[in-house]
């Protein structure tokens, strides 16, 4: 079948063919022909054949065959040959009763024509195959362009490869930019060391007033060259070239243009970290207020932003809906209702457990097994029990959900698992991996039911040390689903002492010991505000925001899943030296800590950061009586400096160390119902213990990498989409309270800013000190010690400050928390709170 075959359309088409195997639409390609015309004959005939074949059916209502292309030479030959042929811009045109088609048109215009009209801002971009040839002789570097999300005028490319010294390259300037878009694969020439920079420090946010104004642009880029200290200044380049475009369709707003009846508009995409898009639209007036999707169509030389075209209308701004929507779009994450074919593969029900089922399970219903969730949780992973054996040491089991018995490899469920990868918890809404008759209910362990597990369980002495580990399916039935909260009350009662309350002392009591034994060991213990919003139970909006409390029944879960987790690496590693699915966690790179370290200083403390047990200690010690959250807030920053934990294949890597639990190995193996990483150590450990049957797929390193990959980037879209989740809710929460002051903390400075924190509400904001319309103030930046000095009032990093909180809706596709500095005072700066401009 001609890959071409589907750009001729009817009202009514027959069942397809196979036109090279038809006679009557049979072509050999002629002497001199090249593929491309000869296809291009093919589809000219069997549009001619079609058209006659029509004629001939008498019952057939009169049906006309049009041939759409948008190339010109068989545009021509095929009207010389008598076919109605159009090229689709003028097909969607001639369609009157559907205007609103001509929006969704590709923008296809020439390039060189439309430089021809405008100055040039950009340097060409040099061909791909020179590209590929600087890239092999080492002229130019390729690497994924980061876009900042705090300056328009700054990237980072991230190089591929070996190239260590230069694994990231800044680009700053509008030229040296060069039309790339976050997460194009670009090439990158590096500049002359004396042209290096260091990342600015600076707080710039393209508002687009003139997109013509380049000399505006040119200022704001002398504002990044100020002078900087030469210790820090790192590699600096251009980007010469695109190697693959990583286009997506982008949410975001129509900001309409102040000529009337203008066709031409800029969109405003919603991640700041993408530019403004030009797009033309007849809808103007219908699609202004409204979360809009645009595509990219190309971004020609001579234009300061990039031609696209209208695609989809997602509802107003604002709109709960609509923002849960935007937010899932951006954060590419797969959301659409479960499929048919996927559901196909359920268990049908009503469901039990056969005696097929029990062939490789022990029946471990009499042991006293119990949950403890957050309240509400209805995808229950993992259920723990504790008691003592015969010999006085103690038997701890962890067991989790046996997912992989209901998702078998390679069928649809198993491969949508795969592709969403995880479960994205929003605010008010849960995205599940697998389709909710397992998430919340074949799968979840809930209590007094029969429920399927795979089982971890260990002998112990009364000093946690490990005697003896086994694995085993299990079949168990949970006396008790908790929250951490009716968990920690059992464990304090002094009238309780039942069997479930016995268990969980007897767990709470280990877990202690595990803890410090790990804290011991070198591993970390940060401190990142995690925030609960209470919501009204009409209108489902926030009514009250506060940080999460956590309780000792948190640790003691936390204990033995990272236990289980440590001990199923082990063995699966042992088992499967190539192929097994493991995750790490690399050592951040000294220069991450240069901000703690300075700030830390900067309070007449030390913190070491040769290892982690090194870090673990000095921030241990890292205490001041009259300031006790100071300690906390360095574990606040202690988390910023760190790297990602990822994902890998053993047969694929060497070093397997987690940084951050000072483990030599690890893996996740307890939460298979919302990761799908579990499911596969799941599968892995069952062929271990010899429960179930290998596939290929399980044991080619190359395709674990893949999943690997695929994973570790689902996982990261999915703490984003949280992130935004809790972003949009806090705004909603704010926007009832009209201005709200609260003590703050300063995480971070900036030349021209500084970050806080709220720790009433687990909330981090800017307070700006330049704003339009307002004179600028003196300011002073010192990256050494580090502080802002804002006219005669130096602010320093851990400083307490008073700041008033509102909602600005000034800006409805960003709208934002707005923060004002109240105290200390600054001259011609801070406010009093009475100033009712800060609402407007």
């Amino acid at each position: 079948m001609d890959k071409c075959w589907d750009l001729f359309c009817s009202p009514s088409p027959p069942p397809p063919f196979f036109k090279n195997l038809f006679r009557e639409t049979y072509i050999q390609q002629e002497q001199g022909e090249s593929s491309n015309d000869r296809n291009d004959r093919a589809i000219r005939v069997a549009v001619k054949w079609y058209s006659e074949h029509l004629k001939k059916i008498e019952d057939e209502e009169k049906i006309q065959v049009i041939f759409l292309t948008n190339d010109r030479t068989n545009k021509e030959k095929a009207l010389e040959e008598g076919i109605t042929a159009y090229t689709c811009e003028e097909y969607i045109k001639s369609l009157i009763a559907n205007p609103d088609l001509v929006d969704r048109l590709a923008c296809v215009s020439d390039e060189g024509k439309e430089i021809e009209s405008g100055k040039i801002i950009f340097p060409e971009h040099i061909p791909l195959s020179k590209l590929q040839q600087g890239i092999k002789s080492g002229i130019y570097l390729q690497g994924t362009y980061r876009a900042s999300r705090d300056n328009y005028l700054e990237a980072t490319v991230w190089v591929h490869g070996d190239a260590e010294e230069n694994k990231e390259i800044i680009i700053q300037g509008l030229k040296h930019l060069n039309r790339a878009v976050h997460e194009d694969i670009v090439a990158v020439e590096l500049l002359a060391k004396d042209e290096w920079v260091a990342l600015s420090s600076v707080v710039l946010q393209d508002d687009g007033e003139n997109e013509d104004d380049i000399e505006n642009e040119e200022e704001k880029e002398n504002i990044l060259k100020t002078s900087v200290n030469k210790d820090i200044l790192r590699p600096t380049g251009k980007v010469v070239g695109i190697i693959k475009r990583n286009w997506r369709p982008f949410c975001g707003m129509l900001s309409k243009s102040q000529i009337k009846e203008a066709r031409r508009h800029l969109f405003t995409p919603a991640d700041r970290r993408i530019p403004r898009i030009r797009i033309e639209t007849r809808q103007a007036d219908t699609l202004e207020g409204q979360r809009i999707i645009v595509a990219i169509d190309g971004w020609p030389r001579n234009s300061r932003y990039p031609n696209g075209h209208f695609v989809k209308n997602l509802g107003s701004a604002g709109d709960k809906e609509t923002e849960t929507e935007v937010l899932l779009l951006e954060h590419d994450v797969p959301h659409q209702p479960f499929s048919q074919g996927v559901l196909s593969f359920l268990p049908k029900m009503p469901w039990s457990i056969t005696e097929q089922d029990m062939k490789y399970r022990e029946d471990l219903r009499h042991l006293c097994v119990c949950s403890v969730d957050p309240p509400g949780c209805t995808d229950i992973d993992d259920a723990l029990h504790c008691r003592e054996v015969e010999n006085g040491n103690v038997e701890v089991g962890v067991h989790i959900a046996d997912v992989s018995h209901f998702i078998r490899p390679g069928n649809a469920l198993d491969e949508e698992s795969a592709k969403r990868g995880t479960t994205v918890y929003l605010c008010e809404k849960r995205i599940d991996m697998v389709p909710e008759l397992l998430s919340s209910n074949l799968c979840s362990l809930r209590s007094n039911v029969d429920r399927l597990a795979f089982s971890c369980i260990w002998e112990m002495n009364h000093k946690a040390e490990i005697l003896k580990t086994r694995f085993t399916k299990s079949i168990i039935n949970s006396k008790a689903s908790l929250t951490y909260a009716e968990a920690q009350m059992r464990i304090d009662s002094t009238t309780m002492n039942d069997d479930i309350t016995t268990s969980l002392r007897g767990l709470n009591k280990l877990a202690k010991i595990l803890k410090k034994k790990r804290i011991d060991n070198g591993a970390l213990t940060l401190s990142s505000p995690e925030v609960r919003f209470h919501m009204d139970s009409e209108t489902h909006d926030p009514i009250d925001l506060q940080t999460k409390e956590l309780k000792e029944t948190n640790s003691m879960v936390e204990e033995f899943m990272l236990l289980a987790n440590v001990s199923v690496a082990q063995k699966i590693y042992e088992e499967f030296p190539e192929f097994a699915l493991l995750r790490k966690h690399p050592a951040p790179p000294p220069s991450n800590y240069d901000i703690l370290v300075k700030a830390a200083k900067s309070k007449n403390l030390e913190i070491k950061t040769d290892s982690a047990k090194a870090l673990a200690e000095s921030l241990d010690k890292a205490e001041s009586p009259e300031f006790p959250y100071l300690n906390t807030l360095l574990r606040i920053l202690t988390t910023r400096c760190m790297m990602q934990a990822v994902y890998f294949c053993s047969g694929m890597d060497n070093d397997f160390h987690h940084y951050g639990l000072a483990s030599p190995i690890y893996t996740h193996f307890t939460s298979p119902i919302r990761r799908y990483a579990d499911i596969i150590v799941h599968r892995l450990l069952a062929v271990a213990i010899g429960a179930d049957t290998t596939y290929p797929e399980l044991t080619d390193k190359h395709k674990l990498a893949d999943m690997c990959k695929n994973l570790n980037y689902r996982h990261k879209m999915a703490q984003y989409a949280q992130r935004a989740s809790v972003a949009f809710h806090t705004q909603l929460f704010f926007k009832s309270k009209g201005i709200v002051n609260e003590d703050a903390y300063i995480l971070f400075v900036r030349k021209n800013a500084v970050v806080v924190l709220i720790p009433k509400y687990g909330l981090e904001g800017t307070v700006f000190f330049e704003e339009k319309g307002k004179p600028t103030p003196r300011l002073d930046y010192n990256n050494e010690v580090p502080s802002l000095t804002v006219e005669d009032t130096t602010l320093h990093v851990f400083d307490k400050v008073k700041v008033n909180i509102m909602l600005d809706a000034s800006n409805i596709q960003h709208q934002k928390i707005r923060m004002v500095l109240v105290e200390p005072k600054v001259r011609d700066i801070s406010t009093d709170g009475k100033d009712d401009d800060l609402l407007k």
